[in-house]
């Protein structure tokens, strides 16, 4: 358990996912990025955020090659209660938005900071994630020592890591920064076990894919297909909801069965899931992406909302088809 002031410690519970207004970015020609995302509105959608209650911001010095740091530092800059979550570990080149590789050696971790801290326009990164899921746990001393070193500095206020892995939480979390742990979760997967070794630490939970990239929205219909500079055209090991550059209709046809229980007391689809994440546990702090003044205002008024009633959570329960969770794995 963290033994210093950790900067979630009495946020609102739901922040603002920062990769969407990053835009497109790609490695070795897959696309790792939102296609469709405008400066400007992105810049109003950060003001309206803020204007709704959002206080956390999750970003990453990869989105869009640095480009999301760069539109929430010029309209976030250092606003008093402010939280910025921000990452490092993929290595990319800022022209040519092509991320090639990865890197957590000292030196790397410390350029990385300074990097996202001159294009966040802050004077610390408040909670810094290591962004490379599946670290060895050999490789943990260097790494998570080398964030307290940064830590004591007062580059980063708190640190943390951005992983699918129990194992790999369970090893880094008792370093004495440590503040939170990120990791995938929605109502189609809801990560039991690294949510117990969280629990077990007192660790705050941001949450990624709260909306399962869009799809807890309603807004896809079966067999919808995506831009070719967006990630979810993209074949990768790691993505559910999307097959081939299209939606996973398996996904589409567990969000039908439980439509009518999500938008409980008025809520709409996606407000409905980010309720059933609020109930799961006061840990959680969910992020879901925005782009839009409309979808960011959505996403917030879950906080008014309120989590999903007791009976509701039961029957949801009794009514999805979801799988066991099986072994840990990238998500």
């Amino acid at each position: 358990m963290t033994m210093f002031p950790n900067p979630l410690t009495g946020c609102p519970r739901i922040g603002m996912g920062c990769w969407a207004i990053g835009g497109p970015f790609w490695g070795d020609g897959t696309p790792f990025g939102y296609a469709g995302a405008d400066d400007d509105e992105s810049a109003r959608t950060i003001d309206a955020a803020w204007e709704a209650g959002v206080r956390v911001f999750d970003t990453a010095s990869v989105y869009g090659a640095g480009h999301s740091e760069r539109v929430l530092g010029a309209t976030l800059g250092n606003r008093p209660d402010s939280v910025v979550v921000s990452k490092f570990g993929p290595v990319f080149d800022e022209e040519t938005r092509q991320v090639t590789g990865n890197a957590h050696d000292p030196a790397s971790i410390r350029a990385s900071t300074e990097a996202s801290l001159a294009r966040l326009r802050r004077d610390r990164v408040d909670v810094l994630l290591c962004h490379i899921n599946t670290l060895e746990i050999g490789d943990v001393p260097e790494v998570f020592g080398t964030l307290e070193t940064l830590r004591k500095e007062g580059l980063i206020g708190a640190y943390g890591w951005s992983t699918d892995f129990p194992e790999r939480l369970d090893a880094a979390a008792g370093f004495p920064g440590f503040a939170a742990v990120e990791h995938a979760m929605n109502l189609f997967f809801d990560a039991p076990s690294i949510s117990q070794v969280a629990a077990r630490h007192g660790l705050p939970q941001l949450i990624r894919s709260p909306l399962a990239m869009g799809v807890l929205t309603g807004k896809f219909a079966r067999g919808a297909a995506f831009d070719r500079d967006d990630v979810r055209s993209a074949t990768l090991d790691w993505m559910d909801y999307f097959k081939d550059g299209k939606v996973n209709n398996e996904v589409i046809d567990k969000l039908a069965a439980v439509r009518e229980l999500l938008t409980t007391g008025g809520r709409t689809l996606g407000q409905g899931a980010l309720c059933w994440l609020l109930a799961k546990s006061d840990a959680l702090i969910p992020v879901p992406g925005a782009k839009s003044v409309a979808q960011v205002r959505e996403n917030a008024g879950a906080l008014d909302l309120g989590p999903l009633p007791d009976a509701v959570m039961e029957e949801i329960e009794a009514v999805l088809d979801r799988p066991p969770e099986g072994p840990p794995r990238e998500r």
